[in-house]
C-alpha cells in the first residue's frame, strides 16, 4: 500500500502536465479541418519536369554566353605563351673610368613569348618585352645611358624601353623536308639562326654569350636564313640581317648595314665544333665584346672568322666542368687610311659545373679578350689596349620557376686606355612562368 500510494503521487503531476501540454480535442479538430491532399496525375509530373528543363536550359544558355566571352579574349588552340620577369641590382667600381657611374643601380625586364603553329611543322614567334635600367635615351644617342648598357658591362638581360611594352622579336620558322629549317622575319638576330655554337650560360655579362660575342655580335634587324642538319651531326647554317631594309637605303644596297654569316658545324651529344664566315658591310654592332677602337666601325667592309667548340662530361655533379671555347678574327676588306686598324682578334673560355650542391644549380666562370686591334695599315696611329674581362657566378633555384644568380666580374683595359679597370657585383633574380 505504501508503494502504491507513492506511485500514484508521482503519476498525478505527470498526468496534469500532459493534460496542460496536449489538448487532444484541439488535435482532433485540426485533423478534421485539414484539407485533403491534391490528386496526383500524369499532368502533375509533366508540368514539374517542364519547369526543371526550362530552368536547366536557362543555366546552359548562360554558361554558353560566358564561354563565348572567355573564348573571345583567349588565344587560339595552336598558340602557347610563356614568359619571365628579371630583376637585378649591382654596381661597378671603375664605372666612372668608362664614362658611366659607380653608383649602385637596378634594372628589370618583363618578357612574354608567343608561339603559334599553323601546320604543326612551322612556328610564328613573337616576343613582347618591357624594361628599364634607370633612364630614357636621349634623341640621337646610342643605348649607353646606364652602366648595364655600357659596352664593357652590358648585362645579359638588359633591355631599356623606358617601361614601354613593345614587340621585341618577330619571325616565322618553317621546314623543308626532314633536314632544313628556314627563318624569315622583320625583327630577328642572326644568332637565332645558327647551330648552337656554345653551351656556356653567362651569369652577368653579354660579352660572354655565344662563346664570346665578337664576330657573332648582332642587333635586331630584318633577316632571313636557313639551317641544314643531318642525323649524323653535320650541319650548315646561313643567314643575312639588314639594318636598312625598312629605310630608304634599301636591303643589301650599297649603303645598307648588313651581315651575312655562313656556319659549318659538327655536333654530337657531348661535343661540338664549328667555323663561321662573316661578311660584314658597314657593320658596327660589335659593342658587346670589343674595345672602343673596334666597337663602332660603321664604314667599309669586313670579313670575320669565328671558331667555336664545346665539350661536356658524361655526368654532372663532378669536379669535371663543361668547357666552351671561342676564337675570332676580323679583317678589313677595303683600303684604310695610314695608321688605321686592319685586323683584330678575340678569344673566350667558359667553364660550367652543374648540379654541384643541389639539382639544377650551376657554377660558371669565364674569361675573354674583347675584340682588339692586332695590325694596322703601317704603324698604328693609336695603338689598341690589351683588354681582359672575366666573370664568376653561382645560380640556384629556390623552386622550379625561380632562379637566383649572384655574380662578380671585372677586367683590365676593358675599353679605351689602361685606366679602364673595373670590378663589379650584381644579383639577378629570374621568375619564369
Amino acid at each position: 500500500m505504501l508503494v502504491a500510494g507513492a506511485s500514484l503521487s508521482l503519476l498525478a503531476p505527470v498526468a496534469a502536465q500532459a493534460s496542460d501540454a496536449v489538448n487532444l480535442e484541439e488535435m482532433n479538430g485540426y485533423l478534421r479541418s485539414e484539407s485533403k491532399p491534391s490528386r496526383l496525375d500524369n499532368k502533375t509530373f509533366i508540368n514539374e519536369v517542364s519547369e526543371d528543363i526550362a530552368e536547366l536550359k536557362g543555366r546552359v544558355d548562360g554558361l554558353e554566353v560566358q564561354h563565348n566571352n572567355l573564348e573571345a579574349g583567349a588565344f587560339s588552340g595552336t598558340t602557347s605563351m610563356d614568359g619571365k620577369a628579371v630583376m637585378w641590382i649591382g654596381g661597378v667600381d671603375g664605372g666612372g673610368e668608362i664614362g658611366d657611374t659607380e653608383s649602385t643601380t637596378t634594372g628589370y625586364t618583363y618578357t612574354m613569348n608567343l608561339n603559334t603553329s599553323f601546320t604543326g611543322d612551322d612556328n610564328l614567334y613573337v616576343r613582347l618585352k618591357a624594361g628599364d635600367v634607370g633612364g630614357a635615351p636621349t634623341a640621337g644617342t646610342s643605348d649607353d645611358y646606364s652602366i648595364w648598357d655600357n659596352k664593357a658591362t652590358y648585362h645579359i638581360e638588359t633591355k631599356d624601353t623606358d617601361d614601354s611594352f613593345k614587340v621585341d622579336k618577330i619571325w616565322y620558322t618553317g621546314t623543308l623536308g626532314d633536314n632544313i629549317t628556314y627563318f624569315v622575319g622583320p625583327r630577328i638576330e642572326n644568332y637565332y639562326m645558327y647551330i648552337t655554337p656554345s653551351i656556356y650560360q653567362p651569369g652577368a655579362l653579354k660579352s660572354m654569350k655565344l662563346g664570346g660575342n665578337s664576330n657573332f655580335g648582332a642587333s635586331t634587324d630584318i633577316g632571313f636564313g636557313f639551317k641544314y642538319e643531318t642525323e649524323g651531326g653535320f650541319g650548315v647554317a646561313s643567314n643575312v640581317v639588314s639594318k636598312d631594309a625598312d629605310s630608304t637605303l634599301g636591303m643589301l644596297g650599297k649603303n645598307d648595314h648588313n651581315k651575312w654569316d655562313t656556319q659549318v658545324a659538327y655536333t654530337q651529344d657531348r661535343w661540338h665544333v664549328s667555323a663561321t664566315l662573316s661578311n660584314q658591310q658597314n657593320w658596327g654592332s660589335h659593342s658587346y665584346n670589343a674595345t672602343k677602337q673596334n666597337a663602332d666601325l660603321n664604314t667599309g667592309d669586313y670579313t670575320g672568322y669565328a671558331l667555336r667548340g664545346y665539350w661536356k662530361p658524361e655526368n654532372t655533379g663532378t669536379a669535371t666542368p663543361e668547357v666552351s671555347v671561342g676564337y675570332d678574327i676580323r679583317s678589313v676588306d677595303d683600303t684604310v687610311a695610314s695608321g688605321a686598324p686592319t685586323d683584330a682578334d678575340s678569344y673566350f673560355v667558359g667553364l660550367t659545373w652543374r648540379d654541384m650542391f643541389q639539382a639544377d644549380d650551376r657554377i660558371g666562370f669565364a674569361v675573354t679578350q674583347p675584340l682588339k686591334t692586332t695590325d694596322c695599315n703601317g704603324t698604328c696611329s693609336n695603338p689598341d689596349v690589351d683588354p681582359f674581362v672575366w666573370e664568376a657566378y653561382y645560380a640556384f633555384r629556390p623552386n622550379d620557376s625561380m632562379e637566383v644568380r649572384p655574380a662578380i666580374f671585372g677586367g683590365t683595359d676593358v675599353l679605351a686606355d689602361k685606366k679602364d679597370d673595373i670590378f663589379g657585383a650584381v644579383l639577378t633574380t629570374t621568375f619564369k612562368f
